[in-house]
């Protein structure tokens, strides 16, 4: 998709770098064309008011809509916050049971964080975490069949659907790729949200790992709510009303924490 018209030559720059890194902040825009923070966040506010770009506290994101950011841009949004999410779902996971991973950069930090742990059964459909997963020799790895997707390593399909149908296991752990106000979960692919929804269905609880930046965005695929979720593990609530629905709900929800927005960018 181009850059839409009428844009200076600054911010048609801006919305290029965020379809690549996925996320930028103010003083790194403002280091990168040499002006000051006041100038960048004026450029950010007109490229929100004509929807080029999502406004978030301390910087920018992709702009919300009908397609997800690349793989490889999704894992450098909220890097840091990712990684102490990983580490902090990992701790609700005890050594002997077993659990769904689906697709995702922050189920991958859980994966990886899972590292030294024993007994555990992982049924994924996503060979990024099955990679992470079987090199240690104590985990047993079930990788389901179906339709691998060349950009991201995620398997979908009904293949995958009828494989997860078939456990009942103790903890899912799903990512996603936006919350809406109402609590709504959603995803950008559709094979993706069906696969999603077969692993909240036949869990005993779920785990959802999600950065805040998710709560910015918007998909067009449902797969599930906050009611079908016992576990949010996020760097931090965005605002009272979603910790209210949460409440609601019953969801605990766990806050890893991490770098505030001005430094939770990676470098160039």
């Amino acid at each position: 998709m181009d850059a839409p018209t009428g844009l200076s030559r600054r911010q048609t720059e801006i919305v290029n770098l965020l379809r690549t890194s996925g996320r930028v902040s103010v003083d790194e825009l403002a280091a990168r064309f040499d002006v000051s923070p006041q100038t960048i966040r004026r450029d950010l506010n007109e490229l929100s008011e004509a929807r080029a770009i999502t406004r978030v506290h301390g910087g920018a994101i992709v702009a919300s809509g009908t397609e997800n950011l690349a793989y490889d841009a999704r894992k450098l949004v909220a890097q840091a916050h990712k990684r102490l999410i990983g580490q902090a779902a990992a701790r609700l996971i005890p050594d002997k049971s077993s659990l769904f991973i689906n697709i995702g950069t922050t189920t991958e930090e859980v994966a990886r964080a899972l590292a030294g742990r024993t007994g555990l059964m992982v049924i994924t459909n996503n060979l990024n975490v099955a990679a992470e997963l079987y090199r240690g020799g104590s985990f047993e790895v079930i990788v389901t069949g179906g339709t691998v997707r060349p950009a991201d390593g995620g398997i979908v399909g009904a293949t995958t659907v009828a494989m997860i149908r078939q456990f009942r296991v103790d903890t899912a752990v799903i990512g996603i790729s936006a919350i809406d106000e109402e609590g709504s979960l959603l995803d950008f692919d559709l094979r993706e949200a069906q696969v999603a929804r077969a692993i909240v269905e036949n869990a005993r609880r779920v785990v959802l790992v999600t950065d805040s930046s998710k709560f910015s965005r918007s998909a067009p695929v449902r797969i599930a709510t906050l009611a079908d979720i016992d576990v949010l593990v996020t760097d931090r609530l965005p605002n009272r009303a979603i910790a209210e629905l949460c409440a609601a709900h019953d969801v605990q929800v766990i806050e890893a924490g991490g770098p505030e927005e001005g430094d939770a960018f990676p470098p160039e």
